[in-house]
């Protein structure tokens, strides 16, 4: 029995790799050394260990399984085809192709088994260790006595690339920190990257690394297809505590490639029909088929569907037990993982006097002391910024390794982290998270905004010190094109609110959005409060672009966001004298903006009126659409100064008097 068992292993390996390398061949496009060598790796974690249920891919208590080393994606196909998700034997065929639900690289999609998009390096095992963190808050919050009814794991299979990239330091060092033993990260350490093998670059100790940041490693003696040892150090991960775990696995590239095995020709290029063949011949399979899934395979791979529906079943039965013991813990589980907000936001949210001014970032915290306290499922934190950023709130709790229940991440300066592990928390089903940093950092970021966006997750960016008015700290952390560059990426959403109202009217509006991520962007300088029974109510945001203050018959429309809207208040108040109508317009979120009809976006900026003017303490790039050929854009054409921040937007020209004399010499 144990060898007829071996034996139908064998067989269901080498059909993994097959099916990987015949996709793509067949593609004559793609990375099919990593699918052939980490196959054994893949079918013993997802057929002996991963609990997971592919008739519900999104079972709240599903391990994760992260692939990283996302151009291994065929691999991932291959094993969700096999174990029975909604991948057919044609997606696989139809790989790297238009439309197809097997892309080059993964794509977020879990009602595919997809958890996150990877490709790429790095971004997988950070998008990880946010997993982990969530888990083990929602753990701490539902679990009671017996009743483990969050108790899932982590997995992920990372490469050489992934742990060369800087991300993944970053993301490891702040998992060891905080003791997330819920993790389980796979080595493929084939020692090869697209240069060729890896001593070109990368000779540390990676084991040592990882020790180093507080990790249990296990080097797993011998190669990538001793499916035992292999499966005792997988044992002994998941009982490990206190530690995440990095398992060390040797595998060989393209393994039983008679001419590829182990050399960087068979990273990112099809093996070739003929190399293919011989494999097969050796392996035992018909080197003239392609695509072939042995019948006996299937049906051991698909028992994955039987294995998966009880293992829920039986939650579902914990979980019965556990709501008649912990209604209200019930009925609040329920409804985190319906994504549902519970609170009237409007009752909550405070509101702010025109009698003061307020910066942003500030007026931001007090609308999270207000709200926070109430939305137990949004986890927050600041790249080492909390004092400037304003995003811990009152009451809140650190999370840390003796507090899972702490709801606020101190990610320390790992901004690229930062982003990607809120990536991970916003996707983990219940939660979601909100971190900042100050804008011109979202440098450091843009990777893992960039993957927000692409993969709709629902993150929350805050991002802090928005503009030359930060002052003193100069022209390195004042954001010159940052507003422009995020407002470049497709479906994220940049909101950068006018005053202390606008900016609670932002955030009742991100809570309640979840269809992708969004950037707000915040002052650090005192902004006059707008009155709002003197000017159109800050509600109008969720519109992206409002009359302020309407003119009748304007001469002129003056258009403009964040602290630059009071310039244009006081400037259109001035022209009045002069018997000039300026048609006041805040626009804290052009891609809002854009989603109106074409009728709504006539009556805020009426085709008929060409004069315009748009302010912003940011670069053009992005308004010529709005203020047309004749139209004028005070902004910034340089990198700032270090001088207090009053001072900056005089000496570059961002003044009520500088839109005054713009006007009259447009007019």
């Amino acid at each position: 029995m144990a060898a007829k068992n071996l034996e139908l292993d064998g067989l269901c390996i080498n059909t993994i790799r097959f099916l990987s390398a015949d996709a793509v061949q067949a593609a004559n496009s793609g990375h099919p050394g990593m699918p052939v060598a980490m196959a054994p790796a893949a079918y013993t974690l997802w057929t002996k260990h991963l609990k997971h249920n592919p008739a519900d891919p999104r079972w709240i208590n599903r391990d994760r399984f992260i692939l990283s080393a996302g151009h291994g994606s065929a691999l991932l196909y291959s094993m969700l085809h096999l174990t029975g998700y909604d991948i057919s034997l044609d997606d696989i065929k139809n790989f790297r192709q238009f439309n197809s639900k097997t892309p080059g690289h993964p794509e977020y999609d879990p009602d595919l088994g997809i958890e996150v998009t990877t490709g790429p390096l790095g971004q997988g095992i950070a998008n990880a260790v946010g997993m982990a963190i969530a888990q083990k808050y929602l753990a701490t919050h539902f679990n009671r006595d017996s009743f483990s009814v969050i108790d899932y794991k982590i997995y992920t299979i990372v490469g050489d690339g992934c742990l060369q990239e800087g991300i993944s330091a970053e993301a490891s060092s702040l998992a060891g920190h905080l003791a997330l033993d819920n993790l389980i990260v796979i080595y493929d350490d084939n020692h090869i990257t697209i240069d060729g093998e890896t001593n070109l670059s990368f000779t540390e100790d990676v084991a040592a690394r990882y020790k180093a940041y507080n990790w249990n490693v296990i080097e797993v003696k011998g190669d990538g297809n001793d499916m035992v040892a292999f499966e005792k150090a997988l044992e002994k991960a998941k009982k490990h505590i206190g530690q995440p775990t990095l398992i060390k696995l040797r595998t060989h590239i393209a393994y039983g490639s008679p001419n590829k095995q182990d050399t960087s020709a068979a990273h990112g290029a099809p093996l070739g029909e003929d190399e293919i063949k011989i494999m097969k011949k050796n392996f035992g399979f018909d080197p003239e088929k392609t695509f072939i899934i042995p019948g006996d395979v299937l049906s051991h791979m698909r028992k994955q569907i039987d294995c998966g529906k009880q293992a829920q079943t039986d939650w579902q039965n914990l979980f019965a037990e556990y709501a008649k013991q912990n209604p209200d813990l019930a009925k609040q589980f329920e409804s985190a993982a319906s994504g549902k907000i519970d609170i009237d936001l409007d009752e909550l949210t405070p509101s702010f006097p025109a009698d003061s001014a307020v910066a942003t970032r500030k007026a931001s915290g007090k609308v999270l002391n207000a709200l926070m306290p109430s939305l137990p499922f949004i986890l927050a934190g600041s790249a080492d910024l909390t004092p400037s950023n304003n995003t811990r709130f009152d009451g809140a709790a650190d999370f840390q390794k003796d507090n899972y229940a702490g709801r606020y991440i101190r990610y320390g300066v790992r901004e690229h982290a930062m982003g990607a592990i809120m990536n991970g928390i916003s996707v983990s089903g219940m939660t979601r998270a909100y971190g900042g940093t100050f804008l011109v950092f979202s440098d450091y970021m843009r990777p893992a905004i960039r993957m927000a966006a692409l993969s709709k997750y629902p993150t929350i960016f805050v991002f802090t010190h928005d503009s030359i008015g930060l002052g003193e700290d100069g022209p390195t952390h004042q954001p010159i094109e940052h507003i422009a560059s995020l407002r470049a990426i497709p479906d994220l959403l940049v909101i950068r609110p006018a005053d202390a109202n606008e900016t609670a009217a932002a955030w009742k509006f991100i809570l309640q959005y979840n269809a992708g991520p969004v950037a707000i962007i915040l002052t650090r300088q005192g902004l006059p409060v707008i009155d709002q029974n003197k000017y159109t109510s800050a509600d109008n945001l969720n519109k992206g672009a409002y009359v302020l203050q309407k003119a009748e018959n304007p001469d002129l429309l003056l258009l403009a966001t964040g602290s630059e809207v009071a310039i244009a208040l006081d400037a259109a108040e001035k022209l009045k004298a002069d018997n000039i109508n300026a048609q006041v317009i805040s626009m804290p979120c052009l891609e809002l903006f854009e989603a109106q009809d074409q009728a709504y976006k006539d009556s805020v900026i009426p085709p008929n009126v060409k004069t315009r003017i748009a302010i912003e303490a940011g670069i053009v790039q992005g308004w010529e659409k709005y203020i047309g050929p004749k139209g004028t854009f005070i902004g910034m054409k340089t990198f700032g100064v270090s001088a207090p921040g009053k001072v900056c937007f005089e000496k570059f020209g961002i003044t009520a008097e500088a839109v005054i004399k713009a006007a009259k010499e447009s007019l």
